[in-house]
């Protein structure tokens, strides 16, 4: 969501959206970043789910933004990093505004080859792949298939390092069904959350993307079965329950907690 455009920011918070992203670097116009940054700034105050993409902390306007953050009372929930390359890189952010949670965008091949070392920075709450700058330094399509691999780089350094992987958002805003396929994929490749660049595509990811009531309220009683097993592999329900299982549904129910409190927030 531009900062540019701060009627939209409105919009989007009425939205299903975990968390609504003002973006202050590829929307923003150079000529506009500086009004960009005092409107956004004044918005982060209104509600715990926005959260702010700055400019890329190795430029002038992404260094006016992290000094801009340290005067401010009211900081984002999360800060999105763009074009991140080295963990260095957090550490210098984490060390200007501690205690803000941090979402690296992996942009770029070199960004990629680090991926699990960013991503175990204790500062990194979850990381995101950033398909669009990514399929112009690799010259192919922002589409499944020519990004498939380094999507999958990009996972497996997540996975390394314990944090969650958000993807790309999907750019067709009239394709539904395109938005639902892609959001498929990513989930069984991994993905835990998927961008959105539109509130009209909440609903579609949310659906794939989100655990049931059902599937959650399964999961609870799963956990309650396995520990009251002691821990041991046991049969619930038809199926086997052990570490590896337990888990992924610790995860599900996990993600729905935090959900529910940010909406109490």
């Amino acid at each position: 969501m531009s900062a540019a455009t701060p009627a939209r920011i409105v919009k989007a918070l009425d939205s299903d959206a975990d968390t609504v992203c003002v973006d202050l670097e590829d929307s923003v116009p150079a000529e506009a970043k500086a009004v960009a940054r005092t409107d956004a700034l004044k918005a982060m105050g209104s509600s715990p789910r926005l959260s702010l993409r700055t400019n890329p902390i190795g430029t002038a306007e992404g260094l006016r933004d992290l000094l801009a953050l340290t005067d401010h009372s009211d900081r984002p929930s999360l800060l999105l990093l763009p074009k991140v390359e080295s963990a260095s890189e957090i550490r210098i952010v984490a060390g200007i505004l501690p205690g803000v949670d941090l979402v690296p965008l992996i942009e770029t091949p070199a960004g990629l080859r680090e991926t699990a070392r960013i991503a175990a920075e204790p500062a990194v709450a979850a990381m995101m792949f950033g398909g669009g700058d990514m399929s112009a330094e690799l010259g192919v399509e922002l589409a499944w298939e020519p990004l498939a691999a380094a999507r999958g780089a990009f996972i497996l350094g997540c996975a390394e390092a314990a944090k969650p992987a958000i993807d790309v958002p999907f750019l067709g805003l009239a394709d539904i069904e395109g938005l639902a396929d892609e959001t498929r994929r990513a989930k069984a490749f991994g993905f835990q959350a998927k961008a959105a660049i539109h509130p009209s595509q909440i609903d579609v990811i949310n659906d794939v993307m989100r655990a049931s009531d059902e599937e959650v309220e399964a999961a609870r009683d799963a956990i309650t079965a396995f520990e009251a097993g002691g821990g041991a592999a046991i049969r619930f329900r038809g199926r086997m329950l052990e570490a590896p299982v337990m888990h992924r549904l610790r995860r599900i129910v996990a993600q729905s907690d935090h959900r529910r409190s940010m909406k109490n927030a």
